[in-house]
């Protein structure tokens, strides 16, 4: 005799997985804007304001979000407006930059990256010698956070 499954014990919340326990975020993430990549950038470290820190982000091609543009981000959390009205707290600041810039950004670390193993490959296997071959067995694997 087969037993019957009532449709109550079928419905998706019974057989969803459980969900798991992770840490809160400290800052929240705005929602994803087309086009645009967000990142908190610190303005200060121990009550002393970090200039060339912003400065260096700004170069970058970083601009700093406006409360007006992000009204979700001020519902997640309590937040302090700076005088210019950007987006602040705990010593950060909201920024956005266009995502090209950023793929191009990534682009020119990851060739660097590529020439400086290039560099030590190539300096390694020319001490090469054909009565005692060295084999380049060495594996990298790098990782985007952003």
């Amino acid at each position: 005799m087969v037993e019957k499954i009532s449709r109550e014990q079928t419905t998706r919340e019974a057989t969803q997985r459980p969900t798991t326990w992770k840490p809160p975020s400290l800052l929240p993430d705005p929602d994803p804007r087309p086009g645009w990549k967000h990142r908190w950038v610190r303005v200060s470290i121990l009550g002393q304001a970090d200039d060339r820190n912003v400065s260096v982000r700004y170069q970058d091609g970083f601009e700093a979000c406006k409360w007006e543009e992000y009204p979700e981000i001020a519902a997640k959390m309590p937040l302090v407006k700076d005088k210019s009205g950007n987006i602040e707290t705990g010593g950060v600041m909201l920024c956005r930059a266009p995502q090209e810039m950023v793929d191009q950004r990534n682009a020119y670390y990851q060739k660097q990256g590529n020439d400086y193993m290039n560099a030590v490959n190539s300096n390694f296997m020319r001490e090469n010698d054909p009565r005692m071959p060295l084999f380049n067995q060495s594996r990298s694997e790098v990782k985007s956070f952003r």
